[in-house]
């Protein structure tokens, strides 16, 4: 699956905190999308991590980004979100989830390894500001 919660909230979060003016908690966007905390915070740290978000400690802190939104790739937010490369197929790569058992020999493997790249290369130029 190409996106999953993780980068859904991940998203959703960096469009609310690009819209406040002041750092911004994760319980505060937790509550205001609606998000189980833990699991936000977790998502946060990683993009806090990548470098797509500054963490800002202290009673005014929370997380603000860390540049500006057209320098930000939809790639490197799924990157940290997921904890992976978005793949839209991956049984090119991997004996163990090729479900024929053929990886090497398959006919159509040139086909997704072709169309992922693709799909790589349109993320890696999507910026956060072209969605926002």
């Amino acid at each position: 699956m190409l996106l999953t919660r993780a980068s859904e909230y991940a998203l959703l979060s960096l469009d609310a905190i690009r819209k406040s003016d002041k750092p911004v908690g994760a319980e505060q966007l937790a509550m205001e999308l609606n998000i189980p905390k833990s699991f936000l915070a977790k998502i946060l740290q990683s993009l806090a991590k990548a470098n797509i978000l500054d963490s800002r400690r202290g009673a005014a802190g929370g997380f603000i980004l860390s540049r500006d939104i057209s320098e930000i790739s939809v790639n490197s937010i799924i990157y940290a979100a997921e904890g992976k490369s978005p793949a839209v197929f991956n049984c090119f790569e991997h004996a163990d989830t090729c479900p024929n058992g053929a990886v090497g020999t398959c006919i159509i493997s040139p086909f997704l390894a072709n169309f992922q790249k693709k799909i790589d290369n349109f993320l890696d130029g999507l910026m956060l500001s072209d969605i926002f």
